[in-house]
């Protein structure tokens, strides 16, 4: 799926991937976040930190009717408040996604898939 966007200018058409992308990148630059985890390696019990590249693959986009949501999976530094990383995440993915794409998103879920020592 992707969202379709009339401008004065033309056409413009933002895939998923793209705001999986954006999502994800904004999600590791906020303090306390180890990276990212694969929604697929849950069913396994497995949380594999991704690498840069692989941002997209730990952000889950869905559309409903007009509205967005997007669902992220990411792995938290061991002695940070968990609910407190997951707040800063979701305002910075918000706030990125709207300042970069112009996009409204309506959530952002965060599934904390777990904790790790961060290396420095």
């Amino acid at each position: 799926m992707s969202i379709e966007l009339n401008t004065n200018d033309g056409h413009v058409t933002i895939t998923n991937e793209v705001i999986a992308t954006i999502a994800g990148g904004a999600a590791v630059e906020c303090y306390g976040i180890v990276g990212m985890a694969s929604k697929s390696q849950i069913r396994d019990g497995i949380a594999e930190i991704l690498r840069k590249e692989n941002y997209s693959r730990g952000v889950i986009v869905r559309q409903e009717d007009n509205h967005l949501h997007i669902d992220m999976y990411i792995i938290v530094s061991y002695g940070t408040k968990i609910s407190e990383v997951a707040h800063n995440v979701q305002s910075q993915v918000k706030y990125t996604l709207s300042k970069t794409l112009g996009l409204e998103i309506d959530s952002v879920n965060i599934y904390i898939q777990g904790v790790r020592v961060a290396k420095d």
